[in-house]
């Protein structure tokens, strides 16, 4: 425990700045059944009884780019400022599952996140950030499994055992069908995939977070709110029932399964959102699924603030935005957050944008008074009315999708992806008539130069992350990858569990190209339909 969330938890009186005393917790002697209490079912008011009062939500600024060698830098520098868990980015080739020096990598290594073509790779990124004493997260999808099997062998190396790792997998692919468009194989030998990382996690790593079910991305495509909880919660569903189909019971792998959710800027529609959320996660796991235990029933999120918010014009008004939508965020319960940083519009955070954006989480938590009593807007008319009308409109969205015959069905008919583009459309032409301000980019515009130091990433970079990727190849065993490959393949073609022969291989020094070119060739590829 940090020694500020220790100080947090052994503070004896909550007070205002007028010397107020401050509850606990507010609210009806008798509380509404809908509603309920913090820590208690349906969990609409959270899912802890004292929420920030004793613990305050994990710091995760999201942070990638270059080499190994740089993200590892930026990451000792955030966990120095305050940080309290690391997130990371990877780059374009390895969310495709492309190794460095495939030739359709070309430009793009390092740029938009960093590189990790090798278990060697895993290791620099983490050097010196002992795994068993920090969380990490990773924002991985198509090759997540392989990922997972760099990070558990890294953490071999490190002497941390599988069961002592903490941290959260995003490896949520339905919403890379429906949104971001990041995927590897079809939508059907993907399930099957990430089946097997549930089945080996529910054994090996019961800390872990396997599937990390995300609203973000859905968001940032141009989905309304209510799309955006409803197309999440239907994906977190089909990963319930695809985990009971593969015979696993419920409450085995439920409580490991987290959520990502964006936070806009309609402030109070956020934070309805996030207790709709709850709400329909906890009676649908319960009453529809049959989970036992509390923690299954329980949504635990972490939120990002809205990248597609932020405005490449006067761009310093970027940290008012996040500084309402962290607010909005901490407001709706979350367990963790990431700010995003002023400059994101025009590249990836300076370190000085980053700093930044982690102090506005920082003065959130201990200057606005906000985490001094548990729920402090529960039971607003407004509030619980707007909950009210997202959980009704989210069912009517899970209605729809049955009729179609599941996620996977409407993912391959292309209609969340319609239903999205046509919500983007719809708020583009709002703003282009101004019928919905945007400040300073149709009103309160300035026609003046940026000023702001921005982050460049140097393109040697890619030569120094092809050479270490060629080095690593010449010193391995290329006969005992060669063999460690053929297993994967096996176990692709049969429908054993692929984490095994994986963490095999990566022992060996297959690199993460040539072991999803190998599930490729038995899953194949995909093409999503057109949809217009």
């Amino acid at each position: 425990m940090s020694k500020m969330n220790k100080r947090r938890e052994e503070q004896e009186r909550y007070r205002t700045l007028s010397d107020i005393p401050v509850d606990r917790l507010y609210g009806p002697e008798k509380p509404d059944e809908k509603i309920g209490i913090p820590g208690s079912y349906p969990f609409t008011r959270g899912i802890h009884e004292t929420m920030y009062r004793s613990r305050l939500w994990t710091m995760r600024q999201f942070a990638g780019f270059g080499t190994p060698e740089d993200t590892n830098a930026r990451f000792r520098y955030l966990l120095q400022k305050g940080q309290t868990g690391l997130s990371t980015a990877f780059d374009m080739p390895t969310l495709m599952g492309y190794d460095s020096d495939d030739p359709i990598s070309l430009g793009e290594v390092g740029v938009e996140g960093v590189a990790v073509d090798t278990i060697e790779d895993m290791e620099t990124l983490f050097a010196g950030i002992p795994l068993d004493q920090v969380s990490t997260s990773m924002t991985i999808n198509g090759p997540a499994i392989l990922l997972l099997a760099m990070y558990i062998v890294a953490a071999e190396r490190q002497g941390v055992p599988p069961e002592k790792l903490r941290g959260t997998l995003q490896n949520d692919i339905l919403k890379e069908y429906i949104a971001q468009k990041e995927w590897v194989f079809p939508p059907r030998p993907s399930m099957r995939v990430i089946t097997d990382m549930l089945a080996y996690c529910t054994e090996h790593m019961p800390l872990w977070n396997t599937i990390s079910i995300s609203g973000y991305h859905i968001r940032e495509a141009g989905s309304t709110a209510v799309q955006e909880l409803a197309f999440t919660l239907a994906d977190g569903f089909a990963y319930v029932e695809a985990g009971i189909e593969a015979g696993l019971d419920v409450d085995d792998f439920a409580p490991r399964l987290s959520f990502f959710w964006n936070a806009h800027n309609d402030f109070f529609e956020e934070i309805a959102k996030y207790r709709a959320a709850r709400r329909i996660w906890a009676k649908r796991m319960k009453n529809v699924y049959g989970a036992k235990k509390e923690r299954s029933w329980m949504v635990r999120f972490h939120t990002q603030t809205a990248g597609c918010t932020l405005t490449a014009q006067q761009p310093e008004i970027n940290i008012a935005r996040v500084a309402y939508q962290a607010l909005a965020a901490v407001l709706g319960g979350t367990q963790s957050l990431h700010t995003n940083s002023m400059d994101e519009a025009l590249a990836l955070p300076s370190e000085k944008a980053a700093k930044i954006a982690l102090r506005t989480q920082q003065v959130v938590a201990h200057e606005t008074g906000v985490t001094n009593t548990v729920d402090p807007l529960g039971g607003s008319y407004f509030l619980e009315s707007l909950t009210d009308r997202m959980e009704e409109e989210a069912e009517r969205y899970f209605r729809e999708i049955d009729e179609r015959g599941g996620v996977i069905a409407a993912i391959e008919e292309g209609y969340f992806q319609k239903e999205i583009a046509d919500s983007a459309y719809q708020y583009q032409r709002e703003v282009e008539k101004e019928e919905r301000i945007v400040v300073g980019v149709n009103a309160y515009k300035e026609d003046e130069k940026i000023e702001i130091d921005l982050l460049h990433i140097d393109r040697e970079k890619q030569t120094d992350q092809l050479k270490r990727l060629q080095s690593f190849r010449a010193r391995r065993n290329n006969d005992e990858v060669d063999q460690a490959l053929a297993a994967i393949r096996k176990a692709s073609e049969t429908g054993e569990n692929l984490m095994p022969p994986i963490l095999d291989a990566t022992r060996k020094g297959a690199t993460l190209g040539e072991m999803v070119n190998v599930m490729r060739g038995v899953f194949g590829t995909y093409r999503e339909p057109a949809v217009f």
